[in-house]
């Protein structure tokens, strides 16, 4: 598995009542006296784990402010950094750096999970050690510090974590960190005003008229190629005090995902939204299906930040090896106030070949679309006959109503 960072506008996150505090820590990494690694962050973690009822839960929480650096951390001969962060009862987050000659990057993020901690996972079916890691690829220049105010949303299998507020740079020149920056992509630069983006990503009002979307073409690439295929139109129905409409501009967004044999994810982000899908595979009956969707997004006209989310979906049950395809307008419904009407469907997400789609397996809705004109050409074929039966037999009658003389 190699995931990708994924990227959205930092904000309160709710999820299960839970409200993300933004507490940035600060740690440095050294070699006697010689500093490789400064780190400024806060993260906050979502992990999901199935509790003894057979029933899965989620655990949400945050990198407490007593977290502290592991003896583990070390500089590796000041060419490979390592950061491993431990705090409450075992858990651990490290990060490992490496270098070249003109570079930097944060290549894994790893995470060490203690289940048997019952604070944090009530009633878990699994004790002992949980370990997981992301192989990443976050650069920046040498002698410049990498920044992202913006969320950092790296998936796992079963966990998610987000960093935000971060500032790291490996082997500084000096004890602080460097003035000039490499930013994120996620984050605004002056010359590209907030107002500016909103106003084009979306209308500030929302028209019965509201055109269709256009279709975007997405893919996400893991170290073996291509993982994952998509292509969609995507509309947003989010209701809050009042309901709003708006398109996703695929020309305003970033797609971002990671793969793994029986997870993926698609993560599409534009200056307002950040939309993920994510799949799962049905080893069962060698299906695949769309298995949840969430969306962070600052709705056109709205003050707050609107967030859902919702896992437990099965939309789009497709067999391995093919691909989903739905020419006609579906609904997918996510939570009572959020939806999506997708238009022109087409996706996979697992098993892609040479960065081709599989054969494609109509939705249900194209298959009747196809259906309902053979009917009504049998059904006008049909009249069409008795048409010509009746005429042919009214002809017949009249020629046997006159007398040969």
């Amino acid at each position: 598995m190699s995931p990708v960072v994924h990227y959205r506008l930092l904000t309160p996150l709710l999820l299960l009542g839970f409200v993300q505090v933004i507490l940035t820590q600060r740690f440095v990494v050294k070699d006697e006296s010689k500093i490789c690694l400064l780190a400024e962050f806060s993260a906050n973690f979502s992990v999901r784990f199935d509790n003894v009822a057979k029933k899965q839960a989620i655990a949400v929480f945050s990198l407490p402010e007593d977290a502290k650096l592991s003896p583990e951390s070390n500089c590796n001969n000041m060419t490979a950094p390592l950061l491993v962060v431990s705090f409450k009862n075992g858990h651990s987050l490290s990060m490992n750096f490496s270098r070249n000659n003109i570079s930097y990057k944060m290549e894994e993020l790893a995470i060490t999970l203690n289940m048997s901690d019952s604070a944090l996972f009530l009633n878990s079916s699994k004790s002992g050690l949980f370990n997981t890691s992301a192989s990443l690829n976050i650069s920046a220049k040498l002698n410049t510090t990498y920044t992202c105010m913006n969320d950092s949303i790296i998936c796992m299998d079963e966990v998610n974590v987000t960093l935000s507020k971060v500032q790291w740079e490996a082997l500084p020149p000096a004890a602080n960190f460097s003035k000039i920056k490499t930013e994120c992509s996620a984050d605004p630069t002056p010359s590209s005003p907030p107002t500016t983006t909103v106003t084009t990503v979306a209308p500030t009002t929302v028209t019965p008229e509201i055109r269709k979307p256009t279709q975007g073409r997405y893919n996400v690439t893991s170290n073996n190629g291509t993982c994952l295929l998509a292509e969609m139109g995507l509309q947003m129905n989010i209701t809050q005090t009042t309901m709003k409409v708006f398109n996703i501009n695929p020309n305003l967004t970033q797609a971002s995902g990671n793969c793994s044999k029986d997870h993926a994810s698609l993560q599409l982000t534009d200056p307002r939204t950040t939309l993920i899908f994510h799949f799962a595979v049905n080893t069962t009956v060698s299906n695949f299906y769309l298995k949840g969707i969430s969306i962070s997004s600052l709705v056109p006209s709205q003050e707050n930040k609107f967030e859902a989310e919702n896992t437990s979906l099965h939309y789009l049950q497709t067999s391995l090896g093919k691909s989903y395809m739905c020419q006609a307008e579906q609904v997918l419904q996510v939570t009572p106030n959020f939806s999506i009407n997708a238009f022109e469907f087409h996706v996979q997400p697992f098993e892609v070949k040479n960065s081709k789609y599989g054969m494609a397996e109509e939705c249900q809705m194209d298959k009747d679309d196809m259906l309902i004109p053979i009917i009504v050409g049998a059904a006008l074929a049909g009249l069409v006959l008795i048409v010509l039966i009746a005429y042919l037999i009214g002809r017949k009658r009249s020629h046997a109503g006159y007398q040969t003389i």
